[in-house]
C-alpha cells in the first residue's frame, strides 16, 4: 500500500463521489476505482457501500480513514522536515574535534560558520581521536577534526589542514628554562606529566621518546592539556604538548625541540562513500577552505 493510494482513498472518502474525485486528482475514473479496489483487497474488507453509481463510506472505511489521516499527516511532517534538512544553508551537522582544538580553533571556526550559515544547527562532540573514530564509524558524527585516524571497518577519508608544533614545557625555575632550543633526550631524567592513554597525542609523544631511546618517567597522567600545564607549573615535572591557548597563564617555559622534529598534523575526517547531508557537506567545504587559508596567512 503506497502513500499515493492512501491519498486517493482520502479524496474519495471525503467527496464520496468517484467521478468528482477522479477529476480533482486528474486521473481516470477506472484507474482510481482500481486503486481503491486494491486497497480493499489488501485489507480484506470493503471500505464503501455501493448503491448504483453512488458510494458511501461504511464503518470499515470510517475506521480506515482515521488511520489514513494520521499516516498522511506524519508523512507530510517528515517530508517538510527533510525539505528543511536538505535546503541549502539549512540542516543539522554533527561535528567532533579533539580536546585541544576546543580551546581556540573550533570556537573561532564556529563563530565564522554562524555568520555564513545562520540557519544551520550543530551538535558538537569534544573527545579523543580514538573516541571520535568510533563515533564516525557508528554514524553518530558527520566529520571530525583530529590527527589522522584509520579504521579497520570503513574507508576513512582524511584531508590534512595544518601542522602543529609540539613544545617541551618546564617549570619557570627549571635548569633548562633559559634555553630556546633543546634536544628531546635532555629531559629523559625528569618526572614526566603526560596526557592519559587512549589519546592519539599520548601515542605520538610515546613514539617520539622511543625514537630517541627514552622511556619517560611518567608520574601523572591527565585528561586535559591545561591540567598538564598546571602540574608542570607547580614543579611536578615536564611535558611535551602543543602550544595551547592560555599556556602563558601558567608558570611554565615553552621550549622548542631541535631533535627529533616534533610536530603533529591535524585534518578533517569523514567516512568515504557514506551519505553526507548537504548541510554537512557545505560545512566540510567551508571548514577546509577556512582553516587552510588561516594557516597560509
Amino acid at each position: 500500500m503506497e502513500i499515493q493510494q492512501l491519498y486517493y482513498f482520502k479524496i474519495v472518502a471525503t467527496l464520496q463521489h468517484m467521478t468528482q474525485a477522479a477529476e480533482q486528482l486528474s486521473i481516470s475514473q477506472p484507474a482510481l476505482s482500481k486503486s481503491i479496489a486494491n486497497i480493499e483487497r489488501e485489507l480484506g474488507v470493503p471500505l464503501f457501500d455501493r448503491q448504483g453509481r453512488s458510494i458511501f463510506l461504511n464503518r470499515y472505511g470510517a475506521l480506515f480513514l482515521e488511520s489514513v489521516d494520521i499516516i498522511l499527516a506524519e508523512h507530510s511532517k517528515v517530508m517538510q522536515e527533510f525539505a528543511e534538512i536538505t535546503k541549502p544553508g539549512f540542516g543539522e551537522v554533527s561535528f567532533g574535534f579533539i580536546h585541544t582544538l576546543g580551546m581556540g580553533v573550533v570556537p573561532e571556526l564556529m563563530a565564522h560558520t554562524s555568520e555564513k550559515y545562520p540557519n544551520m544547527q550543530f551538535t558538537l562532540t569534544q573527545s579523543t581521536s580514538l573516541r571520535l573514530l568510533k563515533l564516525l564509524e557508528d554514524g553518530d558524527i558527520d566529520l571530525c577534526l583530529s590527527q589522522k585516524i584509520e579504521s579497520k571497518l570503513l574507508d576513512i577519508h582524511w584531508v590534512e589542514l595544518w601542522t602543529e608544533e609540539l613544545f617541551v614545557i618546564v617549570p619557570e625555575n627549571h635548569a633548562l628554562a633559559e634555553r630556546d632550543y633543546i634536544k628531546l633526550i635532555e629531559i629523559k631524567d625528569d618526572p614526566f606529566i603526560s596526557i592519559k592513554r587512549g589519546n592519539s597525542l599520548r601515542q605520538m609523544v610515546d613514539t617520539l621518546f622511543q625514537s630517541v631511546g627514552v622511556t619517560t618517567n611518567t608520574t601523572f597522567s591527565a585528561e586535559e592539556m591545561h591540567t598538564v600545564a598546571g602540574f608542570v607549573g607547580s614543579g611536578l615535572g615536564v611535558s611535551l604538548i602543543p602550544n595551547i591557548k592560555g599556556l602563558d597563564q601558567f608558570n611554565v617555559k615553552k621550549i622548542r625541540i631541535s631533535e627529533p622534529p616534533c610536530y603533529r598534523k591535524i585534518g578533517v575526517s569523514w567516512v568515504k562513500n557514506r551519505y553526507i547531508s548537504p548541510a554537512a557537506n557545505d560545512f566540510k567545504g567551508f571548514l577546509i577552505e577556512t582553516l587552510i587559508k588561516e594557516q597560509n596567512k
